[in-house]
């Protein structure tokens, strides 16, 4: 099993997403001999998962059924334990189009956090790319190896446990692209500048505040980067559900025409097809936004080194 690679059947120590609804999913590492406890009942992973295809509905202890899907970084987002703030599907969408990310790209990242953004990273640039991503927590950054070597990408990717805004990310003129997501990002600019390739690459930084988006702008134009630009993503959700409403009457054509002392035999004042309705209700899809919504996340900062 790999993050970057599909495979048909579910093996043991494989990482499988056991989705129960969308609101409601969770991954699970298969081990022979395990069991998993939901609410429709028991998974056992020696016959219920091991030998079984993805995608697979699997009939649980109490009767109910869940599915048991292939891992990817979008489930591994909604699903991965939080060590720290995440970054969603939203803005790394934009991330990976904005960087200009593509397979064989190099990619240095810091920091690696829970590892949300460094997985659609990854794919972006697997099979032949590389990111070099550094976090200046030991312990998260043990916890990140040890995923990346159970997902199967430990080839694509090298964790350094250091301060970037000191020590940077140990290589240089290499680069295609940075990503900082750190408290002083300004701090780093020159350590990412040093990692880029000569000239082309593209730089991102992520901050939630806007007094750090201005010292970071002020950073990148002392440091020579051009083509700086910040946008904030906001998403809007809709929920599409079926609504009733009452026909109005509208009265009758021959009362509107007496009333008015128009010729009703007239071929220009004959009654419309939808004149005299038949009350009643007509039914149709709405989509209304939800009451409440996820507002500001951060800040998207970007910029190419000249």
């Amino acid at each position: 099993m790999s993050f970057v690679e599909y495979g048909d059947t579910i093996k043991d120590g494989d990482t499988a997403i056991v989705f129960l609804g969308h609101e409601s999913m969770f991954p699970v590492k298969v081990q022979h001999g395990t069991v998993t406890q939901t609410k429709y009942g028991v998974i056992r992973h020696s016959t219920d998962l091991i030998g079984k295809k993805y995608g697979s509905k699997v009939t649980c202890s109490k009767g109910g059924w869940v599915f048991i899907l292939h891992p990817t970084p979008e489930l591994w987002t909604m699903n991965l334990p939080h060590r720290t703030q995440i970054l969603y599907s939203t803005d790394i969408s934009v991330i990976t189009m904005m960087l200009e990310l593509k397979p064989g790209s190099i990619v240095c990242e810091s920091g690696t956090g829970s590892g949300s953004l460094s997985h659609a990273l990854i794919r972006t640039v697997a099979p032949t790319g590389h990111l070099y991503t550094v976090e200046f927590h030991q312990q998260r950054a043990q916890k990140a190896r040890e995923e990346f070597q159970e997902h199967g990408v430990e080839h694509l990717v090298t964790v350094t446990n250091q301060d970037v805004c000191k020590n940077g990310f140990g290589v240089s003129n290499i680069a295609d692209a940075v990503f900082l997501d750190i408290p002083s990002p300004w701090e780093a600019i020159g350590h990412a500048k040093s990692a880029l390739k000569a000239e082309g690459g593209r730089i991102c930084s992520f901050s939630p505040c806007i007094e750090q988006v201005q010292r970071t702008c002020l950073a990148m134009e002392e440091y020579g980067f051009t083509e700086i630009n910040t946008l904030e993503i906001l998403l809007r959700v809709y929920n599409v559900r079926t609504i009733s409403l009452q026909i109005p009457d509208l009265g009758k054509a021959a009362e509107d025409n007496s009333s008015t002392g128009f010729d009703s035999s007239s071929p220009s004042h004959q009654a419309s097809p939808c004149a005299n309705p038949q009350q009643g209700t007509v039914q149709f899809k709405s989509g209304v936004p939800l009451r409440e919504v996820v507002g500001h996340t951060g800040y998207l900062t970007f910029a190419t080194k000249s």
